[in-house]
């Protein structure tokens, strides 16, 4: 997949490699076009690409992930400094931007591509993410809300997705974003 060397918005690379204090994570919470654009906006966040993660299928294109057949859902890679924010903050936004609870979609968006996911790279991410789901279930289900569907899984290729992706909102002001938390906040 071509795709741009630097970041519409910043202007840092999409691609490493990275400095050392530089870590990678991987989320879906629906659309990435919203998604990314709560990350880019994240104080600590050094890069952000839209992508593919989680399938069989190699480099698919957006129109193989919307068909269902890959397995990939849409996400989102976020480059951030450790210097400057944790993992941890970038898990509460994941959880409050966006409702986990509802399956294989997001508000309109409908399909295993939209599911919500967590793709970890190390074992601090991964122990994270598990306590964080159990976390965030305490305060949903106070609020009366039902079960995290969320996924929590190693990563194992994160797949960039076309170029025309890559910071969509940025290069177009106007377009649609289903992105809608629950409301409920994550401590």
């Amino acid at each position: 997949m071509t795709v741009d060397q630097t970041h519409f918005v910043n202007g840092n690379p999409l691609q490493g490699p990275f400095a050392e204090h530089l870590q990678q994570a991987v989320f879906g919470l629906g659309c990435f076009w919203g998604a990314e654009r709560r990350f880019w906006q994240a104080d600590g966040v050094f890069s952000t690409a839209a992508g593919y993660a989680g399938g069989v299928d190699e480099n698919p294109s957006y129109k193989q992930v919307c068909g269902g057949g890959t397995g990939h859902a849409e996400v989102v890679l976020v480059i951030f400094d450790t210097k400057k924010t944790s993992y941890e903050s970038l898990l509460n936004i994941f959880w409050e931007s966006h409702n986990p609870t509802q399956g294989m979609r997001q508000g309109n968006d409908v399909g295993s591509q939209y599911r919500s996911v967590v793709y970890t790279s190390d074992d601090h991410q991964a122990d994270a993410a598990r306590r964080s789901v159990a976390a965030y279930q305490s305060e949903l289900s106070a609020a009366g809300l039902g079960k995290i569907t969320t996924e929590v899984e190693p990563l194992s290729t994160f797949y960039y997705a076309e170029d025309y992706h890559q910071q969509y909102l940025a290069k177009n002001p106007g377009g649609y974003c289903g992105l809608g938390g629950t409301g409920v906040s994550c401590a």
